[in-house]
């Protein structure tokens, strides 16, 4: 049985990683004043995105689901002629429709695939299981690669469904944006009080920087950290101590709303790539998705990882 995953661009992973592990990518249409651009992870055209300053304060931007259309065709087209089975991944329901979307696209092909199978020579029945990830940006990616990591080691269906299904509460992504405008305005639009008003505002002026969790389809801050390279580094440290006091699986994300390769430069990093080193842990840097810099703005940046530390230390 060959399985493949699928996951939506918010899904924070490299490209490369991507492409040699055949993971399908969901586009999900962004909204910048009445221009439509797509996010589809490709790591040039999002440099090209953030350098161009698309997501300033001065631009109305939102971003929009794929249509269940798209995603079925999506499906067909590349899903069901190379899978037996197909594991889709998405951005919690509570945040996008695209849990809902993909849903339904999922059985709106069940009475079309099999001819698509047919000519593509594949025998047996295609199957399909969605699923929510409940958290965001570089931790949907750590649970996405995790997925890669079991496919890949001969792991039966059962027990990859049972595992993720496991592992995801426990999937805990942490961001720090540099301000907070972009935060209240887009979390405002959709109902999220995750940072209240109050509390951007006092941001803003004291130069106080939360340092934001997501995970079992919440966010919330954890800490509150005066500078965004305080807050960054505290990030950092805490996900060094995770790794030293042993993850659940052995995958770090860490993505960045602009050129992934300022990561490198950002306070604590060079201690997090030394921590997942001396434990064998696979560190994986990409972009943010356009998705993730339109709702917290650019020059974020996010650590995701899986495990059972839930206070932030």
């Amino acid at each position: 049985m060959k399985i493949g995953l699928v996951v939506d661009s918010g899904c924070d992973l490299p490209k490369d990683f991507i492409d040699a592990n055949n993971i399908l990518v969901m586009p999900v249409p962004i909204r910048i004043g009445k221009e439509i651009y797509v996010d589809d992870r490709d790591p040039q055209r999002a440099r090209e995105f953030y350098a161009r300053h698309e997501i300033d304060k001065s631009h109305d931007a939102e971003t929009a689901p794929p249509s269940v259309e798209q995603i079925r065709t999506l499906l067909l087209d590349r899903a069901v002629g190379e899978f037996d089975y197909a594991l889709v991944q998405t951005v919690p329901k509570s945040r996008s429709p695209i849990y809902d979307n993909a849903t339904e696209a999922a059985h709106a092909i069940l009475s079309d695939y099999k001819k698509v199978r047919e000519a593509a020579g594949r025998e047996g029945p295609f199957r399909i299981r969605v699923s929510d990830s409940q958290t965001l940006f570089a931790a949907q990616g750590v649970l996405a690669a995790e997925t890669v990591r079991l496919i890949n080691a001969g792991t039966k269906i059962g027990d990859i469904r049972q595992r993720i299904s496991d592992l995801t509460p426990k999937t805990t992504g942490y961001a720090v944006v540099p301000d907070l405008y972009y935060v209240h305005k887009r979390a405002r639009k959709k109902g999220d009080k995750s940072v209240g008003f109050v509390g951007a505002l006092m941001g803003s002026a004291l130069d106080i920087k939360p340092i934001l969790c997501a995970r079992r389809d919440q966010t919330f801050p954890v800490a509150k950290v005066r500078g965004f390279e305080g807050a960054v580094e505290k990030m950092f440290a805490h996900a060094c101590q995770c790794v030293e006091d042993g993850l659940l699986t052995p995958i770090v994300c860490v993505s960045y709303a602009g050129d992934p390769d300022a990561a490198f430069q950002m306070p604590g990093f060079n201690a997090l790539k030394a921590a997942a080193e001396k434990h064998d842990v696979q560190l994986l840097i990409s972009h943010m998705g356009l998705t993730g810099g339109v709702n917290i703005g650019p020059g974020a940046i996010s650590v995701g990882f899986i495990t059972d530390q839930e206070n932030f230390q």
